[in-house]
């Protein structure tokens, strides 16, 4: 059975009549009269009583029309939530974001995006980068921003540049310091991001590189949260510069040159992406990149 075939007896059942029902559909009588007999004889069951004052469902017509009702409904919402989802100006883009982005980038990109597309809808999703990354492959998040750039078949738009920094506690034998080694502070208790995260993957690249290993006292997945724990004196951490001082911390320039992190939009480039995201990524495109201390 077709979708017409459940609209001609929708229209039946509105109409009671087989030309008025016809002409609303745009058909023949004969037309919508075949569709009729063709309907009833699949469902094996008469759905509807002929006389002179046209066609009148029956009980079991009164069930077939709930039914065919519920179907046409549901196609039509589906096409509409289709049209919307497809249109690059009103649909819905799936954002994936790291943690350590919720109060500094992500709101100046969602403000800018807002401003180039206001009926642009955007679902968020706040999560770590080795989450991020398997929701990219089976299309929970079309978009995210993440750092470092995903191996594989991923696209990707460096959107900020952040340098790292040594913060340490006010009052620290260091603080004075402008700049330190990693070599430095070989011997102190660390704060960090936990292992499987792209931030610690970073962190034990530069730590590997001055060969230091250095001694976790602490892990915890929040950047904001290190910082915290660093000022109440529980150790030293590695961050983006911009997390320092909420808690009375002191940054200090760390002397190796690839102590930075960039965050970028990246997608799958195997596949295309929809309308809306791919508006929205032309919107971030145009507007970044984007200062780390803005």
């Amino acid at each position: 059975m077709m979708l017409d075939d459940l609209r001609g007896l929708l229209a039946l059942g509105e109409h009671h009549h087989v030309t008025e029902a016809a002409a609303a559909l745009g058909v023949s009588q004969p037309t919508l009269s075949r569709l009729l007999s063709r309907v009833e004889a699949e469902l094996g069951a008469r759905l509807f009583e002929r006389d002179a004052r046209g066609v009148h469902p029956n009980p079991l017509g009164d069930v077939a029309l709930t039914g065919a009702r519920e179907i046409v409904d549901r196609y039509d919402r589906l096409r509409r939530d289709l049209a919307g989802l497809l249109d690059p100006d009103s649909g819905t883009v799936r954002l994936a974001f790291l943690d350590s982005m919720a109060i500094s980038l992500v709101p100046r990109l969602l403000r800018d995006v807002r401003r180039a597309a206001p009926n642009l809808r955007v679902e968020l999703r706040q999560e770590p980068n080795h989450v991020i990354v398997p929701d990219l492959a089976s299309g929970v998040a079309e978009l995210a921003l993440t750092s470092p750039h995903p191996p594989g078949p991923y696209g990707w738009l460096p959107l900020q540049r952040q340098v790292l920094a040594l913060i340490v506690p006010p009052g620290h034998r260091l603080a004075g310091r402008r700049s330190v080694r990693l070599t430095d502070v070989a011997d102190e208790d660390f704060v960090s991001i936990p292992p499987g995260f792209g931030f610690r993957v970073l962190l034990d690249d530069l730590f590997a590189t001055a060969g230091v290993t250095p001694r976790i006292a602490f892990e915890i997945g929040d950047l904001a949260t290190i910082e915290g724990l660093v000022g109440a004196g529980l150790g030293v951490a590695l961050v983006p510069e911009q997390f320092a001082g909420a808690s009375g911390t002191v940054a200090l320039a760390l002397t190796s040159p690839s102590a930075e992190r960039i965050v970028g939009l990246t997608w799958r480039d195997d596949r295309p992406l929809g309308p809306a995201a791919a508006r929205f990524r032309e919107i971030v495109a145009a507007a970044g990149p984007y200062d780390a201390a803005g």
